[in-house]
């Protein structure tokens, strides 16, 4: 039915405290025994994934930065598509005066961030960020960058990604991975488009994909692949978006492995 299955991370796959939980390993194990293919597909950091698969203990393709890189199951990058330099230097020029607003960056094998945040040095077991100066950032080799408040203001978010899309709306690709982080990748980098190239690669089809997800920055490729199954817990706009598309239930139930057991495992 579906060779490749394709998910999102945080929200979805992984458990509320960010874990790939004991039921999905041994259900995503039992689908690669039996020919199946699985792709990370996140917005995490490419470094940052490598861990979980390690973890999980099969070999895997990694959609990273929301696409902007993708990972064979040799760690070969076989994908790059950066953000242009005047669009990383306009953006930061804009926004480098908000006090309240974090400025994270993807660059090849850095994280880097724009002021100390030591909440999420506890989020990440083994990759953290370092510090840059937002009067001089890095131009080249930038997957992504992306936005985060202390407070999770949403409304305040929406309003620098409206600022961002009147200015630079054509060479950018701008979307939430969650209601609190808003993220900003080239224009034409996308998980759906990511998983297409992969599929071809694999020789098959967006058709014979499936995926699951829960932000907006899932929504090209829960809208692109055979089939494109959406969290209970995503935010409204998500469900708004893609409202054809099957809702099941959250992370804290393992509903992804559940829902592949049930379809999938013979």
């Amino acid at each position: 039915m579906y060779q490749i299955i394709a998910s999102d991370l945080d929200g979805t796959l992984l458990t509320p405290d960010h874990k790939i939980a004991p039921f999905t390993k041994d259900t995503l194990n039992q689908l690669h025994r039996q020919g199946k293919d699985f792709i990370f597909a996140t917005g995490r950091h490419h470094i940052d994934v490598a861990g979980l698969r390690e973890q999980l203990g099969i070999p895997a393709y990694m959609i990273t930065s929301n696409g902007a890189r993708v990972h064979n199951c040799k760690n070969e990058v076989i994908f790059k598509q950066d953000v242009q330099p005047e669009v990383i230097a306009g953006i930061i020029a804009m926004t480098k005066h908000d006090p309240e607003l974090k400025i994270h960056i993807y660059r090849n094998d850095d994280w880097l961030l724009n002021e100390e945040d030591p909440t999420l040095r506890d989020f990440h077991d083994s990759f953290s960020y370092q510090l840059f100066d937002v009067e001089n950032p890095p131009l080249e080799g930038v997957a992504k960058v992306f936005f985060t408040r202390d407070d999770r203001d949403h409304d305040k978010l929406v309003a620098w990604e409206n600022e961002i899309n009147a200015e630079f709306g054509d060479k950018a690709n701008v979307a939430f991975s969650t209601p609190w982080c808003l993220e900003v990748m080239d224009a034409g980098v996308s998980k759906g488009h990511a998983l297409e190239a992969v599929a071809k690669e694999k020789g098959y089809a967006l058709t014979d994909c499936i995926a699951f997800g829960d932000g907006m920055n899932d929504v090209e490729m829960l809208s692109m692949a055979g089939k494109g199954l959406v969290m209970g817990t995503s935010h409204t706009k998500v469900k708004a978006a893609l409202p054809e598309n099957e809702v099941i239930g959250d992370c804290n139930d393992e509903a992804v492995a559940h829902y592949l057991g049930n379809l999938l495992l013979k």
